[in-house]
């Protein structure tokens, strides 16, 4: 066999189908095997066998051969997923890589046009806004008047009432009784 020819898609196909149908058959005859020797050992007795005993003997031996017969169906099938691994890891691979490229730079040309568009509608805007007065801003309502400071009359009218709604007290004395003058 050469080693080389495993490494081209033909040869692995060939060595995996090889393999496989070696396994197959294989797992076809343990399984004839298993079902001869469970039905031999059935109808064989063996001195001292109580109810059931030949039964459970051919279980258990046609156990074995049944494993072995498990065990060349999953060696055909990793046969067929050692093919198919191959070729996607090693054969798909490089046109995989081009079309992730592909879509890749896609993205990004369309990324790179919405930000050409948004940096040519920031400029615009700014070019908008330098060419008017400093005095009205762009999109504000200009005012009538400008807005005035009227100083209240007193200072306690600057804050809002108190809670019970009365003003607050303008000296302490309005807290104590008037008395006798001491």
């Amino acid at each position: 066999m050469d080693i080389n020819a495993l490494f081209t898609d033909e040869g692995l196909r060939a060595f995996t189908a090889t393999v496989r149908d070696q396994h197959v058959r294989d797992a076809q005859q343990y399984g004839q095997i298993a079902d001869i020797v469970r039905r031999r050992l059935e109808q064989t007795p063996v001195e001292g066998d109580r109810w059931m005993s030949k039964k459970i003997r051919a279980w258990k031996v046609s156990r074995q051969l049944r494993a072995m017969q498990k065990a060349s169906g999953d060696a055909a099938s990793k046969a067929e997923a050692l093919y198919a691994t191959y070729v996607n890891e090693v054969l798909e691979l490089p046109q995989r890589r081009a079309l992730a490229e592909a879509r890749k730079l896609e993205r990004k040309s369309g990324r790179q046009a919405a930000v050409g568009s948004a940096v040519a509608k920031s400029l615009n805007k700014t070019a908008a806004s330098l060419g008017t007065p400093q005095e009205q801003v762009p999109g504000a309502v200009p005012q009538a008047r400008p807005t005035e400071f009227v100083p209240p009359d007193t200072p306690w009218e600057q804050w809002p009432m108190a809670a019970g709604g009365e003003r607050p007290t303008s000296t302490i004395n309005d807290y104590f009784a008037k008395g006798d003058g001491r």
